[in-house]
């Protein structure tokens, strides 16, 4: 008797497919940014055929995007539950900053933070892609206003606190602890990182 396959069986194993390769994507993409990351040089990593690949994605731009959208699922899923039950306010602040170094310096990718490499690479580009990585890090940057701010709000933080210089210094924290621990070997990079996120928050709690 002839085996009988479902319907849904090709569909779940290309979604799996499609799922390995985008996190070899993520990773190359960490290291190569999304320039260097084409269906010859995906084929390679992953040892498939480029019209295997091309079955997947139909364009370099198609895959880009397809990566940045997988490495925001990490991200998402890694970054944000730690957070959830959290006070909103300052005890959020501090959660979603904390969780988001423990990420950052756990991460596996061989290149780092992507969202480090591929900001960097498309600051001064214009495009899709560039578009796509310039609302997620407006997106991020965001939530943490929105926390720092209630903080105000709530009387946590000093009323002379101005969130957007928090936020960004808080950012520029992690940012500083990736660029040292990748190009400097810098393992105690992230302890500062947080001893300097601790010292800034205490500066501007109210008394």
């Amino acid at each position: 008797m002839p085996t009988t396959t479902r319907p849904d069986e090709p569909r779940g194993h290309g979604a799996r497919k499609r799922r390995e390769i985008l996190e070899s994507a993520v990773d190359l993409g960490s290291e190569q940014g999304l320039e260097g990351l084409s269906i010859g040089r995906l084929a390679s990593e992953t040892g498939m055929s480029r019209s295997g690949l091309f079955a997947h994605f139909g364009s370099k731009q198609e895959l880009q995007l397809a990566t940045v959208a997988a490495a925001q699922a990490d991200f998402e899923a890694k970054v944000l539950p730690p957070a959830r039950d959290a006070e909103p306010g300052l005890e959020r602040l501090r959660a979603l900053h904390d969780s988001w170094l423990d990420y950052v310096e756990g991460i596996a990718f061989r290149g780092g933070c992507f969202f480090f490499t591929t900001t960097s690479e498309y600051g001064s580009r214009e495009g899709a892609v560039r578009d796509r990585l310039a609302q997620l890090a407006l997106a991020w940057v965001r939530d943490l206003l929105r926390e720092a701010r209630t903080a105000v709000r709530q009387g946590e933080l000093r009323e002379d606190t101005d969130p957007r210089q928090l936020v960004f210094q808080l950012h520029a924290f992690a940012q500083e602890a990736n660029w040292a621990r990748e190009l400097l070997d810098d393992d105690a990079a992230f302890g500062r990182a947080r001893q300097a996120a601790t010292e800034l928050i205490e500066r501007h709690l109210a008394r």
